[in-house]
């Protein structure tokens, strides 16, 4: 893991998830595959194994730089600026 400059500029707590799923996925019908948490506001996005790529998707509509993951038993976080883990 590297240091990450966009981790410190993380609004405190972290926001809680506004879904239990993907919105984007579930409106189209899609199954989404590994779900992240926006660490920003909360939204909740399929990873890029899944079809519709929402996590990232999100990030380049946002600009909102870091998630987390959102499956159960993990527990790590995506930086896209730095395309690292953090």
């Amino acid at each position: 893991m590297i240091e990450c400059p966009h981790v410190t500029e993380l609004p405190r707590p972290e926001p809680a998830p506004l879904t239990d799923t993907c919105p984007e996925c579930l409106a189209a019908g899609t199954h989404p595959v590994q779900l992240r948490k926006c660490l920003v506001c909360g939204h909740v996005g399929c990873c890029d194994t899944s079809a519709g790529r929402h996590a990232t998707g999100h990030f380049e509509q946002t600009g909102h730089p870091v998630m987390r993951t959102f499956e159960p038993g993990e527990d790590w976080r995506w930086c896209f600026e730095d395309g690292s883990l953090v």
